[in-house]
């Protein structure tokens, strides 16, 4: 007797959460875990513990989330939670991010990696600047995917014209930053309303719950079949009297496969070889993956090192120096023209200086403050940098991992800004030439 597998069973999605301070996103990821029976005994034990000794009769769900004191004593979220569940169709990864605008940073964390987010908006409210800056966020870092849900329903009496109204708006503003897929739920976070269960209260809606969408949405986002990308972490050497000519250069493939045989180059030398041999968990292996973690021997010796990108040889990104990227300025103190920093791409680290920032994101109309000398905390903009040693990019809108940097205060090591390569959804602003920037302390190059 055979049996069929549904196969979202085994597919894993992960998703983030996002909206503006007392929406709701707390409540809504405590009612999911909690309907889907994903909340250990003990735990809920806790939470409803908690809940007395703060008055209040019923347990708090946003208590599941919240875990750390300055969160629970405030009722806010300030640092991205992560959450793992599962439900008979799907396992989850979810990871819920801070609402205030100085921790919108947060977000960007939170979703780098997602492949839905889900905007909460209060269905008193509306649509507001925090909602269109995590919408802008959303876009910017290739999430596929968005669901609107539009929370605390019942403070509204359930009318269904004050959701179409805050959906069309929201749908239209998402369509006009490219995001290719959004999907608008009205919820009841707090009483449990088209969560994981339809509601009672609105039978004017016919679409599905949020659990319903989580476990039904295609997760298209397959490494294997972009283009290879191999950057190297550690190079092997052991000079043992068995491997005593052994050379091998370990790492995770970023993407795509790779085989033996394959002509590759290595970047950014440029210089080209063959895949001799390809060692996994301890076993030679004719194939790799993404995101397999692997050694890889070559047929020449050649000069790599941590920090070199192994590439099929036909397709390989081109090495260079000047970089033009959308960011997220993440720090607190602002990022300025003539800044010194350290950019970091996948496991290569290189000095670069800020040239030019022509422009700023406003986040009302999506238009673009011409040179704004600067980037604060949360803005979103335009960077012009040039590097000491040739990267191996890939756009972003190409590879969300290869296309993908940090910058870094030298001094300290601080994160400034994450950026992404080439466009993104931001329209190149007109400008002439970057005027140089004078130094004196070989940073000028």
């Amino acid at each position: 007797m055979s049996t069929s597998i549904d196969p979202a069973a085994t597919s894993l999605l992960r998703f983030a959460t996002a909206g503006s301070v007392d929406d709701g996103k707390s409540t809504l990821v405590g009612r999911l875990l909690h309907d889907s029976k994903s909340v250990l005994a003990d735990q809920l034990e806790a939470v409803e513990r908690a809940s007395l000794g703060r008055g209040q009769q019923a347990p708090d769900l946003a208590l599941l989330t919240d875990g750390l004191r300055a969160e629970r004593e405030q009722g806010i979220t300030i640092d991205v939670a992560y959450r793992y569940f599962a439900t008979p169709r799907r396992r989850f990864v979810l990871a819920d991010t801070p609402g205030h605008v100085q921790y919108t940073r947060n977000m960007v964390t939170g979703a780098s990696t997602a492949e839905l987010a889900v905007v909460l908006v209060d269905a008193r409210n509306g649509v507001v600047e925090q909602t269109r800056r995590h919408a802008a966020v959303a876009a910017l870092l290739r999430v596929p995917h968005v669901v609107l849900a539009v929370n605390k329903m019942d403070l509204v009496d359930y009318a269904e014209p004050v959701f179409a109204a805050i959906a069309e708006e929201f749908t239209a503003y998402a369509a006009s930053l490219g995001v290719p897929d959004v999907t608008a739920v009205p919820i009841s976070a707090l009483a449990g309303d088209n969560v994981v269960t339809p509601s009672a209260h609105m039978d004017w809606y016919g679409g599905p719950t949020v659990l319903e969408h989580l476990e039904s949405v295609p997760v298209v986002a397959d490494p294997t079949g972009d283009p290879a990308r191999f950057p190297v972490q550690y190079v092997i050497r052991p000079q043992t009297p068995e491997h005593r000519d052994y050379r091998g250069y370990a790492g995770q493939l970023a993407s795509g496969v790779l085989r033996v045989g394959e002509d590759v180059t290595v970047l950014p030398s440029g210089r080209r070889s063959t895949i001799a041999g390809i060692d996994a968990l301890g076993s030679q292996v004719d194939v790799a993956w993404a995101p397999q973690s692997v050694t890889l021997r070559l047929t020449d010796d050649l000069d790599v090192s941590r920090g070199d990108l192994i590439a099929p040889a036909a397709g390989a990104p081109s090495p260079t120096r000047d970089v033009e990227a959308t960011v997220c300025h993440v720090a607190d103190r602002p990022l300025r023209v003539g800044d010194r920093v350290l950019l970091k791409h996948t496991t290569r680290t290189v000095k670069a200086i800020v040239k030019d920032i022509p422009s700023r994101l406003t986040l009302g109309d999506l238009s673009q403050h011409p040179a704004p000398g600067e980037l604060a905390a949360n803005d979103i903009g335009r960077v012009v940098l040039r590097t000491a040693e040739p990267l191996a990019l890939d756009a972003y809108a190409d590879s969300r991992r290869t296309g993908s940097f940090l910058l870094v205060d030298p001094a300290d090591g601080t994160t400034l800004t994450a950026g992404m390569a080439g466009e993104a959804f931001a329209a190149k602003a007109a400008r002439g030439p970057a005027e140089p920037v004078a130094d004196d302390e070989g940073w000028d190059f």
